[in-house]
């Protein structure tokens, strides 16, 4: 008799975890405490926001972009210190973070940031609720390079 109820629950988890009405779990896709945790912080965000802009950027040119939207000056009056400042704090702190959430790849060599294999999945929450939390810092992460200059 146990054999047979053993047959009958084996049955009918195997029938509930179809396809149609599941997922089943992937390393493929982050938990949700990953991915808010990976946009938790607002220097992380911003380095999300630019990457909907371009896939790839140097930590310096990032380090500069977020300088000047949180001082809110044009990029080319950010100075040698801040920008030092927040490179520090990207390096040390942030990027590792999304490294190893898989939201980015680094390369130490070139300091290059790309895309990593988390990357869409990060960028599409921080999109979804991109206008209700910070909509500010999103127009300001997506605007050129300098473009206050002229």
């Amino acid at each position: 008799m146990d054999g047979d109820s053993n047959r009958d629950e084996e049955a009918t988890s195997d029938e509930s975890a179809s396809p149609e009405t599941e997922l089943p779990p992937s390393p493929a896709f982050l938990e949700l405490d990953p991915v808010y945790e990976a946009l938790g912080h607002p220097r992380r965000r911003y380095l999300c926001y630019t990457l909907l802009e371009d896939t790839e950027w140097s930590l310096n040119d990032l380090a500069t972009k977020i300088v000047a939207w949180e001082t809110d000056v044009p990029e080319h009056a950010v100075t040698e210190a801040q920008r030092e400042e927040v490179y520090v704090s990207l390096y040390h702190a942030h990027v590792p973070k999304l490294v190893d959430e898989g939201v980015i790849t680094f390369d130490e060599a070139t300091e290059r940031i790309t895309t990593a294999e988390h990357a869409d999945q990060v960028l599409a929450a921080l999109e979804a609720m991109g206008a209700s939390l910070d909509s500010n810092q999103e127009t300001h992460a997506r605007s050129e390079m300098d473009e206050q200059e002229d």
